[in-house]
């Protein structure tokens, strides 16, 4: 391995031969063997396990269950038309529990292989991850895998192939129209005959694209004639799948200095024209330090390891760098590049590439890095597609394992900012968020066995929100000292408003004067009262406070803690302590104290939260549960079985299509039905079912189910088993 490092060190400083990529698709799509080829084109694994070893699915769990749980680096050098380029390869995780590894590793690459199944075609994740590259302006091109399948099982004429590549080109063409930044709609598409889509099997080590078919002479009637003659291994020596795909790397991905330019703009908070922004724009080695860190991995000799992107300045053994999160300083004792599950230790390697780093394992996922003596303002924080709907609550057998436990379950939502970590103070209860019940088992439970903590684990609990259904009159909140009066209506944000606030298009936090403009066109444009949108002062998640009121003294003053009693509520609603979403606060009028001593917080906060608690009340707060709209294949035969499934877990069929002998079915199912469904689909269609998440949405629960769930979440946080009603939280 010494002379790949060697190569390495002799390419890192040049831009134009580094290209940042990363293999994205739906789960069973074929990424991880597609990596297998890369390895072995760069000769990092044998020509015959290509497409078997699974390299870069390096974990123990990984190869029990033969899907990728963690996002895998690989640094590996690949000669093309006689030039040595650097890949920087980034295998992500196909299943949708573990979105949240894709969206980091779209951090730290410019440019994206999206893989998708000839036979399956685009599918719901293909989709999500095609979204989660746009949205961070990763270039995608395409590659369509098991064409081997199409010509032996389906037996496809050449015409009928044509045909379903067509449709899929077509349906990621239309993704990206819908998701690109508007300068790259049209630009970014990907095309066939200049060679932005490749065509293969990865498990059979070939493909071709047009570009190579003009170039060799070689045919489709060549491949299917092949193919069908049992000479794959003839046709992987012909058409290596790595010369394909890394050809469409080098020709259409951007190198780190191009993609800089368009990236920056969108990703860092910071002023560009500043030395730093300018550098990062750049990508200049000789600027200031910036890096984002995009994964956190334990590992049992060197302890943390932070995967880092650098976008400008470069990076040395030994220095101290500042957290820009956290505040925190923390020296770098290695930089690395990687190699699999092992790292080659490089020393110093410049802005433009991926790295990884021992020593600063007190960050977080998607922390900001930089040199303690110029300090650069955060990165966009790293948002996913889908919140988590999922909780477990953990409880420790053996008390003399609680600090163990606490410390395992912060250390995990650290590495996966997905998995969200809640421990009570006042009960002690410890609970663990996550996207479903196998990002859960295979990122937190697995850990504890393996590191034998004895804990038990809940059933699966489902998140809920609280909101509101109409506006509500007018409420007083009064202070303790009866000194300070606030006045306060909520009502409803609209489908469209809310959908903006969660795209993380708007910040949250303090509207700024200088983003006041560009916000309230946002919002107008999003069908929000122009008058209005001017007067939001503050977004919380997906709810916001606008202030209304004119001229009341003080008001700026304890605005502050306005927000802070917002937030309180925000995070525990009136009806069941669960978070509330979707809620507007208008702020009507106040009568403050002169003196700041008497609207300190123990005088301000009683009084907001309980008139914001009482004016949802008066608007019909009410419980709204997380539903999952699945695309479920189906062989028809077995339709039936598979309708009576859904609508025994009060789900909702929205459209029906049939695709040969398979039915597909778009349904929206409550979440807190979900659990075992995965089992009892494949119960009902004899194995052959399978089901995809496509969207996961809030929805106003039945009437006749309300009260019952409030009364049994608000049993299980040791609340008070009522249903909340008009001046349960005081007049």
């Amino acid at each position: 391995m010494a002379k790949m490092i060697d190569k390495i060190k002799g390419i890192v400083d040049d831009k134009s031969r580094i290209r940042n990529l990363c293999i994205c698709a739906h789960i069973d799509h074929g990424k991880t063997t597609l990596s297998d080829n890369l390895l072995s084109g760069a000769g990092m694994i044998s020509e015959e396990l290509a497409g078997r070893q699974l390299a870069t699915d390096f974990d123990a769990q990984e190869q029990e269950r033969g899907i990728t749980i963690y996002s895998a680096n690989v640094s590996m050098v690949h000669e093309v038309e006689g030039t040595d380029y650097l890949i920087n390869l980034i295998d992500t995780p196909g299943h949708v529990d573990f979105g949240g590894d894709v969206t980091r590793a779209m951090r730290a690459v410019d440019g994206a292989v999206v893989v998708a199944c000839a036979v399956d075609g685009v599918m719901p994740q293909t989709e999500t991850v095609l979204r989660q590259a746009l949205k961070e302006r990763v270039k995608p091109v395409l590659f369509i895998n098991k064409v081997d399948r199409m010509i032996k099982e389906l037996q496809l004429t050449p015409e009928q192939m044509t045909e379903k590549f067509t449709s899929i080109i077509y349906k990621v063409n239309e993704i990206i129209r819908a998701n690109a930044p508007e300068e790259f709609k049209q630009a970014w598409q990907v095309n066939v005959a200049d060679g932005k889509v490749g065509f293969g099997s990865a498990y059979k080590n070939w493909a071709i694209s047009i570009p190579f078919m003009k170039k060799t002479g070689m045919t489709f009637k060549d491949v299917i004639e092949m193919t069908n003659g049992d000479k794959e291994k003839e046709l992987a020596k012909k058409a290596p799948l790595h010369n394909i795909v890394l050809d469409m790397a080098i020709k259409h991905l951007p190198t780190p200095d191009v993609a800089q330019a368009y990236r920056i703009p969108k990703l860092w908070t910071g002023d560009l024209e500043t030395v730093e922004g300018k550098a990062m724009l750049n990508c200049d080695a000789s600027g200031p330090l910036a890096g984002v860190i995009t994964n956190l991995t334990a590992d049992k000799h060197a302890g943390m390891v932070a995967t880092a992107r650098l976008f400008s300045g470069t990076l040395k053994d030994g220095e101290t760098v500042r957290l820009v999160g956290t505040g925190q300083d923390a020296r770098v004792q290695l930089v690395s590049v990687y190699n699999g599950p092992k790292r080659d230790s490089i020393g110093t390697i410049p802005c433009g590439n991926i790295v990884g780093i021992t020593g600063i394992g007190i960050a977080n996922s998607g922390e900001t890095i930089c040199h303690i003596d110029s300090v650069v303002a955060p990165f966009e924080r790293i948002a996913h597609i889908f919140e988590p709907v999922v909780t477990k609550s953990i409880e420790v057998k053996n008390v003399k394992d609680l600090p163990k436990v606490i410390s395992v379950l912060r250390q995990r939502s650290k590495e996966d900012q997905t998995l969200v970590v809640k421990i009570s103070e006042e009960t002690g209860e410890m609970l663990i968020s996550g996207l479903g019940e196998l990002h859960l088992e295979a990122k937190v439970e697995r850990y504890f066995k393996d590191l034998k903590l004895d804990v038990i684990v809940s059933a699966p609990i489902v998140i809920f929100k609280e909101g509101v259904k109409k506006i509500s009159d007018e409420f007083e909140g009064k202070s303790p000292n009866k000194h300070n009066k606030f006045y306060f209506k909520v009502e409803p944000l609209a489908k469209p408003i809310v959908e903006l606030l969660n795209s993380g298009e708007i910040k949250s936090g303090v509207i700024r004067k200088q983003d006041l403009l560009e916000f309230s066109q946002k919002l107008v444009g999003a069908g929000f009262d122009k008058d209005e949108a001017k007067k939001v002062l503050y977004t919380y998640q997906n709810n916001m406070i606008v202030n209304v009121s004119r001229g009341v003294q003080y008001l700026n003053e304890a605005m502050e803690l306005i927000q802070q009693g917002f937030n309180d509520v925000c995070n525990k609603g009136p009806m069941a302590d669960e978070p509330c979403f979707g809620l507007k606060l208008l702020i009507m009028d106040a009568k403050l104290h002169e003196d700041a001593i008497h609207r300190g917080p123990a005088q301000v906060l009683p009084a907001v939260r309980s008139a914001i608690k009482e004016a949802m009340i008066n608007g019909e707060a009410s419980i709204f549960e997380p539903k999952q709209v699945l695309r479920i294949d189906t062989p028809t035969s077995n339709m039936g079985n598979v309708m009576n499934e859904v609508q025994n877990r009060r789900g909702q069929v929205l459209n029906m299509s049939e695709e040969g002998d398979m039915t597909v079915i778009e349904a929206k199912i409550p979440v807190a039905e979900m659990f075992g469904f995965e089992a009892s689909l494949k119960s009902a269609t004899g194995g052959r079912g399978y089901q995809s998440l496509m969207a996961i949405l809030y929805e106003i629960m039945p009437k006749d189910l309300q009260n019952d769930t409030i009364l049994r979440i608000r049993k299980r946080k040791g609340l008070k088993e009522i249903v909340p009603t008009q001046g349960t939280y005081g007049s």
